[in-house]
């Protein structure tokens, strides 16, 4: 029996080996592509500013407060027929605040206005880069019961291949600083996949556990949503909105003097009341867990809403979202998690890489692209089509959406 041991142990190495091979095979089409949509998302707001100048503005001639009353104003002086949904603080330094107006016949268009001097930049449809890639990454366009729970259900196999990889990689804590040798193509990527691997170790567990979480609320454990004020619905003109904010807003203030507002709804056909929104004390919470409600046809707060005051179910649903992106720190965690995005995207790339390699030199086939190609296509057999095929499926629903 002794004897027999280390052929078991063997045995078991080999079997963790498949299992990690092959979660990080049959899938690496969908999954590469999920982890680089998500990785570009990160600067989503970024790509936006970039490609549209009315979004930029010099940082210098903006004040400390945003003039929340002079941009309203400013937004009902043009578009006067449209109704003012909301209003938006800039996203970081040299953004312009965003307006939310929809026209009398329907729809969505941004309007974006200098937080300080209320002039107004330009506007843009209902669609940016930022929210494009959020939905490709989220859902891959596909409605929410659906395509949620295919995504999310990738850091399953996520799960699944950190766990082997412990296996794989014997004492994988030495591996911290060893080189990468540039031998040849295969070593090359062998040991730049266990390095990388290595430092990305907490990002890809914080991406598994808030995938995990997103799967979890997509099949209906999600928390309860903060409290919030049920008013008969108003209709109400730009003009009458942009009236009524000053003292909707100095109610808000009164009622929550520390609230930093990041956010305001306007009182419209589905709720009679202003939402003033923002971040007080609570820690990684989005801002619609800090609210004041200004009830329109009163000027009253009727409701405050507190971070602080949510149950564990509700911290650690508003904590999913600014830990997957990063963006609770400003510009300097963006770059972090675009950073370890880049590196998890490789990872799931240089797996393949491995395989297809590996069967070439077993093959005694040159590493050409028709060849690589190949040995790719036949490893990942069956898979590649309903892999590939929600990728093309995502792309045709994007199109259908934006024309």
């Amino acid at each position: 029996m002794k004897a027999k041991a280390p052929q078991t142990r063997k045995s078991n190495a080999r079997l963790w080996w498949i299992v990690h091979q092959w979660v990080g095979l049959k899938l690496s089409i969908l999954m590469s592509f999920v982890l680089l949509t998500g990785t570009i998302a990160v600067f989503g707001h970024e790509i936006d500013w970039v490609m549209n100048a009315d979004i930029r503005i010099n940082p210098s001639t903006v004040g400390r407060e945003i003039d929340w009353p002079l941009m309203a104003n400013s937004v009902a002086d043009y578009a006067p027929d449209d109704a003012i949904l909301s209003l938006s603080a800039p996203v970081g330094k040299g953004f312009a605040a965003t307006a939310i107006v929809t026209p009398p016949e329907g729809g969505r268009r941004r309007i974006y206005v200098h937080p300080t001097t209320g002039e107004i930049r330009g506007e843009a449809g209902g669609h940016n880069a930022q929210g494009i890639l959020r939905w490709i990454h989220r859902s891959l366009i596909m409605p929410t019961k659906i395509g949620v729970p295919i995504v999310s259900s990738l850091s399953v196999l996520l799960a699944i291949s950190l766990a082997t990889s412990f296996v794989v990689y014997k004492k994988w804590w030495r591996g911290f600083f060893k080189p990468v040798r540039l031998r040849n193509m295969r070593t090359f990527f062998g040991d730049f996949h266990r390095l990388a691997g290595l430092w990305s170790l907490w990002f890809t567990l914080l991406m598994i556990l808030t995938g995990l979480w997103y799967l979890v609320e997509s099949l209906g454990g999600d928390a309860p949503r903060p409290p919030r004020l049920w008013r008969t619905g108003v209709e109400m003109t730009a003009q009458e909105s942009a009236a009524a904010l000053p003292s909707m807003l100095k109610a808000a203030q009164d009622a929550n003097p520390a609230l930093r507002i990041r956010h305001i709804d306007f009182a419209n056909k589905g709720s009679g009341a202003f939402n003033f929104s923002g971040q007080h004390e609570a820690v990684l919470v989005r801002s619609r867990a800090n609210v004041v409600w200004v009830t329109a046809e009163t000027g009253k707060v009727d409701l405050v809403t507190d971070g602080r005051d949510m149950n564990f179910h509700q911290r650690i649903s508003e904590m999913a979202d600014p830990l997957h992106f990063g963006n609770f720190g400003g510009v300097w965690t963006k770059i972090i998690w675009f950073v370890f995005g880049v590196v998890m995207t490789f990872l799931s790339v240089s797996g393949v890489a491995i395989y297809a390699l590996r069967l070439l030199k077993a093959e005694h086939s040159p590493p050409t692209a028709k060849n690589f190609t190949a040995v790719f296509l036949r490893g990942v057999s069956f898979y590649v089509w309903p892999t590939l095929g929600l990728v093309v499926l995502s792309f045709i629903l994007l199109i259908r959406a934006l024309i």
